[in-house]
């Protein structure tokens, strides 16, 4: 991913953002005529997935790995393809073309796990396409260009080192309470957990 930088005060102060908005995740749909007779996943599956995420207060455990679901991992590879259902036989509805972004599992099936991007798109992917590097986009429901603040402390009234811009792609270095610190390009600090989607509202993470 490129970045553009330029200084926006004297206190050295960044603005970074993706090159294209929309490179960060290209998503390509596949046709979807002449579908017949398609099995989504058992009933087994399928009865684990039907809540929507509510935060760590919905956590429930994988009947395949005993692990919480839902749960953020991030992805790894460059090209993942999310199935309508758990094999390679089920029509490919998306592709995911970016390595580290943040998805959540919503359930478990054999080696498949069926997951949900940023947008709420959800399908089955092969469980060795995740990995369990915990990764964040910076508000990627924000329209245009609008920014969000890197802190150098985990305060609100902290030095602002950086503003970044929506669905920039950064790693997670910790969590706690409210805040999480995150290396993003080449900046390290600190913003509100709300501004980022990737983590749960007071999740904690070392």
């Amino acid at each position: 991913m490129s970045e553009h930088k330029h200084a926006t005060s004297p206190e050295n102060r960044w603005a970074i953002f993706p090159k294209d908005l929309w490179s960060l995740v290209r998503r390509v749909a596949f046709a979807t005529a002449a579908v017949t007779a398609l099995s989504l996943a058992p009933a087994a599956a399928q009865s684990s997935s039907d809540d929507s995420a509510e935060g760590a207060s919905a956590i429930r455990t994988g009947s395949v790995t005993g692990l919480p679901i839902p749960r953020f991992v991030s992805l790894k590879a460059d090209r993942v393809n999310m199935r309508r259902g758990p094999s390679r036989s089920h029509q490919v509805e998306w592709v995911l073309l970016r390595a580290g972004l943040p998805v959540e599992i919503t359930a478990e099936f054999e080696n498949w796990r069926r997951i949900r991007d940023y947008a709420g798109d959800e399908g089955w992917v092969f469980h060795t396409l995740l990995s369990g590097r915990r990764t964040v986009l910076f508000a990627p429901w924000s329209i245009g260009n609008s920014l969000v603040t890197l802190k150098a402390e985990p305060a609100d009234d902290a030095t602002t080192i950086a503003q970044i811009g929506p669905r920039v792609l950064g790693d997670i270095v910790e969590c706690e309470s409210r805040w999480c610190e995150i290396d993003v390009e080449s900046a390290r600090g600190w913003i509100s957990q709300d501004s980022l989607w990737g983590v749960y509202p007071g999740e904690t993470i070392k």
